[in-house]
């Protein structure tokens, strides 16, 4: 109504991202693109959440935290991934262990580490052995289901940061991550190569962002008039 274009800009940056996938929902062997409110709606849900953004196993108000187990986190999304069927001992210590070849060696420590998950998942599920590996055994509820980030590669968290549009310095990306700078930067020229972000400004000052939507203009291309309107 003012008709301020960088206000309306703005607005219509705020929708397209309302309206863009916030999650992937995985169950039963298949997997669909959820909206914000959709993902909102799952902390009512009755079913068994395994939240990848948070680390955390869930139904309704009973919360397992695996954050500082990523191998026990990694198990159990396997075992939800796959539920209601059965995970192999193979594909688990491939998957959790990130070994290539399996030796005596892994098949113990995976014993130990699934004894430890069914210990921290005893509230909500149990894990039991099978023939061949081991199967997700969820507790009052007939649905388990797995909440995972919309893109999952290498580098999908520096992309999640980059994600609203606004610009950030690798230093600032480092802090916020927690990861090296040095990381960051070899993170943000990989995204670069393949224009999945882009960069303006040298040195101290140089800024990196996701390519703008076309048709909007991002805040650095507006003139000043507008801007201070």
């Amino acid at each position: 109504q003012a008709g301020i274009p960088a206000l309306a800009a703005e607005v219509d940056s705020a929708n397209l991202i309302l309206d863009t996938p916030a999650a992937r929902l995985i169950a039963r062997g298949s997997e669909h693109p959820l909206l914000l409110g959709e993902v909102e709606r799952l902390a009512t849900s009755t079913a068994l959440v395994m939240d990848t953004f948070h680390h955390i196993v869930r139904r309704r108000g009973v919360v397992v935290s695996l954050g500082t187990r990523p191998v026990l986190f990694a198990l159990a999304r396997l075992l939800a991934q796959a539920w209601p069927a059965d995970v192999s001992r193979e594909a688990l210590i491939g998957g959790a262990f990130q070994a290539k070849h399996v030796d005596e060696s892994h098949r113990a420590r995976l014993r130990v580490e699934i004894g430890r998950l069914r210990t921290k998942l005893k509230p909500l599920a149990d894990v039991s052995a099978t023939k061949q590996g081991f199967v997700l055994a969820p507790r009052k509820t007939r649905d388990v289901l797995v909440l995972a980030r919309p893109v999952e590669e290498k580098h999908a968290a520096v992309l999640a940061f980059l994600a609203d549009g606004e610009p950030w310095s690798s230093s600032a990306l480092a802090l916020a991550l927690g990861i090296s700078p040095r990381t960051v930067q070899r993170a943000l020229e990989e995204l670069a190569r393949s224009n999945k972000v882009q960069s303006f400004g040298h040195g101290r000052a140089r800024r990196w962002m996701t390519p703008p939507v076309p048709g909007f203009p991002t805040g650095l291309l507006l003139p000043g008039p507008l801007l201070k309107a």
